[in-house]
């Protein structure tokens, strides 16, 4: 299908939730981001364990969500080495300089390049042919790997060094966030130096007129760091991000898409520059207001859509609702508590309801085994027909509805999280969600349970839902299927009430807790599930 009759075919299904007087509106309703990564570091039915990258992995990972969405969002590695034959940065020169500093050669992708394969151009082609919008999504700041950036004896940085720091990173450690400082969001380079954005636009503008990509994303939510903040002022960070949006903005030139992947909190916004009036009125045309790397339904999608009248608004979701304690150092050695069927419903449905005009996937394939470490499983194949669904909010008002609370993702500048919270006996704790009535109001009870981080025994619970008391249940089972069992509470860490559905009203509700006797515990989670 031709670019031209692909964007004819979207354009044929309203988008609900636009703003009225919107100047353009991406006719897109979901979108995919393939972190590209995922494609070796997955065990998956193209790519099975080590197996070193091919190009029919790519073409693979776009065919398996064929007809499920409409743009599909490949970033090429980390936004700091240019995954295609590049003239900002050479390869062969890169590499030669890696191999010296750090005794180790390229990753599978990077040989792919070299060898003269063109990793985007492969991408743009597939998703040609399975009608789906090709975006190039580019990291803006992103900080994996970088604390290998000055060898010490005993580290081992292995082959994504080399996507990850360049020698101009190297020999200027006076542009990072906080010389010295090993931690990500201090690695990261300071965006009020210009030659730092410069790199940026450079590859943009390379990318621009190499590829005839229907669009590109500024991810900046890797890492959640760019500025000095006491040397450089809220209206300075402004200045500097509407700047490069409207750079980037004439150099996609006026047919092509512009996104931006910002946070959907509030507080951040201001933390990272981000003033998403001026982003739109500089020629912001999407918005994917996320949570880092969580499905969550604490947000400030509501504001953020008076903000972004003029673009198409999308929330993103991701594969899970939060992350364990590391089982081992490393990267990905994390258990999680998976995204369900109906948490992903459910949280897009609330989107729909706050503003949103589409939905839009973050890192769904890892879902699948990957990573190191015991108990990080249950590992298997993404749920994939869930987002059949997420296109519609008509038959997303009429599905069951799982609310929750998980500690998820703090921003920057956030207040703290609603959970873990610790438990005082006889004192209350109130935890507040966030509901959209389902098509035709309430009809059915909800049950609400809690999860502690340790054994309740014979501790008595009281609660009250929206200030009138509900009545325990010994019902704590999970109450839709779970495919991935992971970080569950076992029945004597968990407590259930039954809320009759004449308590259930739009937007906020409160639950409130009191442990009467006992020692003290945390909550870590927070659950609301009513049937269909």
């Amino acid at each position: 299908m031709n670019r031209r009759l692909l964007l004819q075919t979207f354009a044929a299904a309203p988008l609900a939730g636009a703003g009225a007087g919107a100047s353009r509106r991406a006719p897109f309703r979901v979108l995919y981001s393939n972190d590209l990564t995922n494609i070796t570091s997955c065990v998956s039915p193209f790519h099975q364990a080590r197996e070193p990258f091919r190009p029919g992995m790519l073409e693979a990972s776009v065919d398996e969500v064929a007809d499920l969405v409409d743009a599909h969002f490949l970033q090429p590695g980390l936004g700091v080495v240019p995954l295609w034959p590049s003239e900002v940065l050479p390869l062969k020169e890169h590499f030669e300089w890696v191999s010296q500093r750090y005794g180790t050669g390229p990753d599978s992708f990077s040989r792919f390049v070299l060898n003269g394969g063109d990793l985007v151009q492969v991408f743009i082609d597939r998703c040609r042919q399975k009608g789906q919008a090709a975006f190039i999504s580019l990291r803006m700041n992103d900080a994996h790997h970088k604390e290998f950036v000055d060898p010490k004896p005993g580290d081992r940085p292995g082959s994504s060094i080399g996507m990850s720091v360049t020698r101009w990173y190297a020999e200027h450690p006076e542009h990072r966030i906080r010389p010295g400082s090993l931690r990500g969001a201090d690695l990261v380079l300071n965006w009020a130096v210009p030659e730092v954005r410069e790199q940026k636009l450079a590859m943009i503008r390379e990318l621009c007129a190499r590829y005839e990509m229907d669009g590109l994303e500024l991810d900046f939510l890797r890492f959640y760091s760019y500025f000095r903040e006491a040397e450089t002022p809220l209206d300075q960070r402004r200045a500097i991000m509407t700047g490069f949006v409207r750079e980037v903005r004439r150099l996609l030139g006026p047919e092509r898409w512009l996104c931006a992947r910002v946070p959907c909190h509030l507080p951040a916004l201001d933390m990272l520059g981000l003033d998403l009036k001026a982003l739109v009125a500089a020629g912001l045309d999407m918005v994917n207001a996320s949570a880092h790397y969580f499905t969550t339904q604490q947000h400030d999608l509501a504001v953020i859509r008076e903000q972004t009248m003029g673009a198409t608004l999308y929330f993103e979701l991701c594969h899970t609702l939060w992350k364990g304690d590391k089982v081992q150092a490393g990267y990905d050695v994390f258990p999680f508590r998976r995204a369900t069927r109906e948490h992903l419903h459910t949280s897009a449905h609330l989107a729909y309801a706050r503003g949103a005009d589409g939905i839009s996937l973050f890192n769904f394939a890892y879902y699948r085994r990957h990573g190191q470490g015991e108990g990080r499983g249950p590992f298997g194949e993404p749920p994939f027909e869930a987002l059949r669904d997420l296109r519609s909010p008509e038959v997303l008002a009429r599905a069951p509805q799982h609310a929750f609370i998980a500690s998820g993702w703090r921003a920057p500048g956030m207040k703290p999280l609603q959970v873990p919270r610790k438990i005082e006996p006889g004192r209350a704790a109130k935890f507040n969600l966030d509901l959209a009535a389902p098509a035709g109001g309430w009809k059915k009870d909800a049950r609400v349970r809690i999860q502690a981080d340790s054994r309740l025994g014979g501790s008595d619970w009281t609660a009250a839902f929206n200030g009138e008391p509900v009545r325990a249940t010994s019902d704590v089972s999970e109450p839709f299927p779970v495919a991935y069992p992971s970080m569950m509470g076992a029945p004597d860490e968990l407590r259930a009430w039954t809320v009759p559905a004449g308590l259930l009203r739009e937007g906020r509700n409160s639950l409130e807790v009191v442990v009467h006797g006992g020692p003290a515990c945390s909550v870590l989670f927070v659950d609301l599930a009513v049937p269909a």
